[in-house]
């Protein structure tokens, strides 16, 4: 005999105009939810204090008060059920605030149905899961959701106590749709932390798609994240999707987000505020569903007092926050860190992993490392690389300091103690063009890693053609994933 099929979600709709809560109403019973229905706060907290429900989606503004009301004493309560909360159009501050207060998501009206469905069905998951799931897919989205999570989880490897902070606040963060920052030096690890956002989320089996902001042109920006119409500029042959329809359902990370352009900066606050973006050429807009995740290096408060950054955006972006430790700050992860970087390396490289002695280790503790955990690894692939043993030496010589430590007041000007010993002079190499090889390599790789390994970002980054990085690899003898063809996609010219 089948088994018995689970009890519909029970929702309850809070909205004080009579015609929009029947519509809100008839939608969801479409949907096979139970619904109740109040028009006052009073009334809900009534129907919140009689039963439990899988969902609340309430209006923000009602004639006895906030919607945030319901939000802060539900929180105070503990109650599991996630919170909706609608706005009107054009309320981003109205939005922020109820997300910070808690809310599971916002919907600005005039609604979108199909929209308000997807949001309603996703609180009810996260709320829930894997205790109720509807249709047949009984509890294996939870359990696949739980295993994702714990193994991106594990790749922020350390235990420290500010290491633990962060995972502490990934595991909150992922259960609401509020916009994310993360925050930190230049090889922290930025994108570990908004994967691991991602894998621990309701939205683990979407898409995870990240842009580097910095990498991409200024004149490509609009088409590449909205997307472009056939023939809405010289070389569009087909319409093409941008960053935000490949995201759909999934997480869209914006890595280096302070080095947007500014008239950027703004069509971005409305696609993110609005949840709906314009192609290139087209005279429609579409809706998206994506949760917002981005990162930077720098001090975007400070760039918002310059006017280098918008503040609307900033307050959009910076709703929940989290802080990526530099690598000085936690020290006693340094073991930990380098048994994981060999590993892997090793792996990729073929070989079995080589014993780190301790006294490379207390080698390691004392080297500044500015450049954080890529630094680190950088200094343990070029250890392997060299390595004619099972025993490994990382070359930490005064010559060899200033290709790793120039990169990073560039990058943030968090490490104040570095500089004087990145000014110093260098002392004569022996052997120049093998110096300036390791210099140019360790560039190179750099660009690479920060473009995910996408040649033709990596190029105009640094100023190059295609064939021109594409000779210094060969030359250099730069491992790089894929071909050519796969991490080059063709981009509008």
């Amino acid at each position: 005999m089948a088994a018995p099929n689970p009890s519909p979600a029970h929702v309850l709709v809070v909205d004080d105009e009579p015609d929009l809560r029947t519509l809100y109403e008839l939608t969801l019973l479409r949907e096979g939810y139970r619904v109740d229905a109040a028009g006052t706060l009073a009334e809900a907290w009534q129907l919140l204090e009689g039963a439990k429900f899988d969902a609340v989606i309430t209006d923000m503004r009602l004639p006895d008060g906030l919607g945030l009301e319901i939000l802060n004493r539900m929180a105070a309560q503990q109650r599991r059920e996630r919170c909706v909360v609608m706005t009107a159009y054009g309320s981003a501050e109205n939005a922020v605030e109820a997300l910070k207060a808690g809310a599971f998501d916002y919907l600005t009206k005039p609604v979108d149905l199909k929209q308000f469905r997807s949001v309603v069905a996703a609180a009810i998951l996260e709320g829930n899961a894997p205790e109720r799931t509807r249709g047949s897919g009984g509890t294996r989205p939870g359990i696949a959701q739980e295993r994702s999570g714990g193994s991106a989880l594990q790749r922020l490897v350390g235990d420290s106590a500010p290491m633990r902070t962060v995972k502490e606040r990934i595991g909150k963060v992922a259960r609401s749709m509020a916009p994310v920052l993360v925050r930190g030096e230049s090889g922290t690890g930025k994108e570990l932390v908004a994967r691991a956002i991602h894998a621990c989320s309701h939205r683990a089996d979407g898409p995870f798609v990240a842009v580097n902001c910095s990498a991409i042109p200024e004149t490509l920006l609009e088409a590449e994240f909205f997307g472009a119409k056939k023939g809405s500029y010289t070389g569009a042959a087909a319409d093409r999707e941008g960053y935000f329809q490949a995201a759909r359902g999934g997480t869209l990370f914006l890595d280096e987000i302070g080095d947007l352009p500014l008239p950027m900066q703004s069509k971005l606050l409305r696609a993110i505020q609005e949840r709906s973006v314009r192609a290139l050429g087209s005279t429609q807009e579409e809706a998206v569903d994506v949760r917002i995740v981005s990162a930077t290096h720098k001090d975007l408060a400070a760039d918002v007092q310059g006017g280098r950054f918008r503040q609307d955006l900033f307050y959009r972006l910076n709703v929940i926050e989290i802080v990526v430790p530099p690598l000085r700050e936690r020290r006693e992860d340094l073991p930990a860190l380098c048994n994981a970087l060999l590993a892997r390396i090793a792996q990729e490289a073929g070989m079995p992993a080589p014993h780190l002695s301790e006294q490379v280790l207390q080698q390691l503790q004392a080297h500044p490392l500015p450049g954080n955990v890529r630094e680190l690894e950088n200094l343990l692939h070029r250890a392997l690389a060299l390595s004619d043993g099972s025993q490994l030496q990382v070359d930490l010589a005064p010559g060899a300091a200033p290709a790793t430590a120039s990169p990073a007041p560039a990058a943030g000007a968090s490490a104040p103690p570095a500089a004087p010993e990145a000014a110093a002079p260098a002392a004569v190499p022996n052997d120049l063009q093998a110096y300036l090889d390791q210099q140019e390599r360790e560039i190179l790789v750099k660009a690479l890693r920060e473009t995910n390994f996408n040649r033709t970002a990596a190029a105009q980054r640094l100023g190059l053609s295609l064939r021109q990085i594409r000779y210094r690899i060969a030359r250099l003898a730069i491992a790089t994933p894929g071909s050519d063809e796969a991490d080059d996609p063709a981009t509008p010219a």
